[in-house]
């Protein structure tokens, strides 16, 4: 099982060294977008319609816009997409089953994750992970293949299908607070504990239930002897591998937030 977490640790890892180096000037380009021209001018304000009449002496006051129901896309490292985490929320309105299937649709076919599981695809090609696919580039597309495939599906029976037959939320809330042994177990837990649609914490079916389906799955399509024993062998990757995407998700925000404070405050 951990053989086989060391290639997305690996591309991990090749990322944060290139984030670290690129956040200056993603920093930059994100400020100079948020700052307006120094030529530009600022629209009249549009006047108000008068709410109040001789005959109508009520007056109507507009009402604050809904919360929204799904969560914003940071980015972890500034690149893999990030669809699911909640910050600084106790609680949010339930997704439906279509939110939940759009969700993991967008952040599966995200151009950005698609470029990682190529990376992914490049070491196990190194390794000469599975010999029969040989090498050059038929060898590489059906590494590639065998990734993406791997991928896809868990996210789909993990956060989508299971989630919703469950009736679970797939969404990362972060804990934000606490000692750092205390936010890790927090996130590991998050394998086995998750949230449901009612807002109670519930025991984990959609992520052990839909790891399980997908490494059944993929034992229809996988080279080699196509046993129990490799089905659960790869169950185990794809739990360990989660375990380490819900780690991610609890501490990327503070990251993010010390790098552009330490930005801010190196101007």
């Amino acid at each position: 099982m951990i053989r086989n977490l060391w290639p997305r640790i690996g591309v991990l890892s090749i990322l944060l060294i290139c984030a670290l180096g690129l956040s200056p000037r993603l920093q930059a380009q994100q400020a100079g977008q948020a700052t307006p021209p120094a030529n530009s001018q600022t629209p009249p304000a549009t006047p108000q319609t008068e709410s109040k009449t001789a005959t109508d002496p009520v007056t109507v006051q507009r009402q604050p816009a809904p919360a929204p129901q799904t969560p914003q896309n940071d980015r972890i490292l500034w690149t893999l997409p990030n669809y699911l985490t909640v910050e600084n929320a106790s609680s949010l309105p339930p997704l439906t089953s279509q939110q939940k299937f759009k969700l993991v649709a967008q952040g599966t076919f995200d151009p950005l994750e698609i470029a990682f599981i190529g990376g992914e695809a490049l070491v196990y090609q190194a390794a000469n992970t599975n010999p029969s696919f040989g090498q050059g580039f038929k060898g590489y597309a059906k590494r590639y293949g065998l990734a993406f495939t791997d991928n896809a599906i868990e996210n789909f029976m993990t956060s989508s299908v299971f989630a919703s037959a469950f009736r679970q939320d797939p969404r990362y809330y972060q804990l934000g607070k606490g000692s750092f042994l205390h936010r890790a177990g927090y996130a590991a837990l998050r394998v086995v504990l998750t949230r449901g649609d009612s807002g109670k914490t519930q025991f984990n079916f959609s992520e052990l239930v839909g790891a399980g389906a997908a490494a059944g799955i993929s034992n229809a399509y996988h080279p080699g002897p196509q046993t129990l024993r490799s089905a659960v062998h790869t169950w185990g990757t794809q739990m360990g591998w989660d375990a380490v995407g819900f780690e991610l998700k609890e501490f990327w925000p503070d990251i993010h937030r010390y790098l552009r404070h330490a930005k801010h405050n190196n101007m």
